[in-house]
């Protein structure tokens, strides 16, 4: 039970990470060390498993699939969602700089837990590799959205690419559907109870995280160091996207025009915070809190064994 108790929050923590547009969850999973279980355990979904469910042999599912940790892990996740999704969208909407900040703090602070995960020596080929996925991150965050069609094998597609990010750390899925240009549409489509559209990304997305859990988990196992390396560089590449400081690109210089919005939309850039400003002041209080966050998750994981 207190195996279970633990991963059941682990998925809550994962699965308020996954409310922000921006925080992966994959990120929370690899900071409680519950990353390559559940890697493991998605990746073990293959055509036997399969074949064993369809022919309703669940005696031998129960017996040789990590099922309960699956199953305790995205109760977590759901209940986040069904629990916080009203009090974070109303925090995003009234106090968006700090909960921005909270999550940076959050961010910033799980890159040394990550790096540390490297069993061997960093050298340069390893910091040569976590500043690839540094530059990588930067580079997806800042893309512009597109304008995408909406037949059903791109909705499939979109589903897939968006699974993928959630098991990625540093990239959220949601942030992956808005630059598809389908992050609006994919909404609707859950609250106008579109079964067609919400089956097709489905399928999409199951299809996609079995198959990339399969693809980092051969890494982790062949590769380790070298994948670890490049996770952290993606987690702290991605802090560009979620950064509190920012400063409006005027109008005259840039405007990108979003599905998801109806009128032009100016872009941002960051910059630093400004000390004289009391907004910013509180706004640093809640990075700070958020690294003592992660750092007292963190202990609680090591103290767990989980680490």
């Amino acid at each position: 039970m207190k195996s279970y108790f633990k991963t059941f929050f682990s998925g809550f923590f994962m699965g308020s990470a996954d409310l922000v547009p921006g925080v992966s969850g994959g990120t929370i999973a690899f900071i409680l060390g519950i990353y390559s279980e559940l890697v493991q355990t998605i990746a073990s979904i293959n055509k036997q498993l399969i074949i064993k469910f369809i022919s309703f042999k669940w005696g031998w599912i129960l017996k040789n699939f990590n099922w309960k940790f699956l199953i305790v892990l995205f109760a977590g996740i759901f209940t986040a969602i069904l629990t916080l999704a009203h009090f974070l969208e109303l925090a995003l909407q009234n106090y968006p700089m700090y909960v921005w900040a909270f999550f940076t703090g959050l961010v910033l602070a799980s890159v040394p837990t990550i790096v540390k995960k490297v069993k061997g020596k960093w050298d340069a080929k390893l910091i040569s590799l976590f500043i690839f996925g540094v530059i990588i991150a930067l580079v997806v965050v800042n893309l512009t959205p597109a304008q995408t069609p909406n037949s059903p094998l791109f909705l499939f597609l979109c589903g897939a690419m968006a699974s993928m990010a959630m098991i990625l750390p540093g990239i959220s899925g949601s942030f992956i559907l808005v630059l598809l240009g389908k992050y609006k549409y994919i909404l609707s489509a859950v609250n106008d109870k579109d079964l067609f559209t919400i089956a097709l990304v489905g399928t999409g997305a199951a299809l996609g995280i079995i198959i990339f859990s399969k693809v980092i988990n051969y890494f982790l196992h062949k590769y380790h160091d070298i994948s670890v390396a490049i996770l952290g560089g993606f987690v702290l590449g991605a802090v560009s996207k979620i950064w509190p400081f920012k400063v409006e690109i005027p109008k005259k210089n840039f405007c990108s025009y979003v599905e998801t919005f109806t009128t032009c939309v100016p872009r941002y850039k960051n910059t630093l915070p400004n000390l004289s400003n009391l907004h910013t002041l509180v706004a640093l209080g809640f990075i700070i809190l958020g690294a003592i966050t992660i750092l007292l998750i963190t202990k609680l994981a090591k103290k767990s064994g989980k680490q």
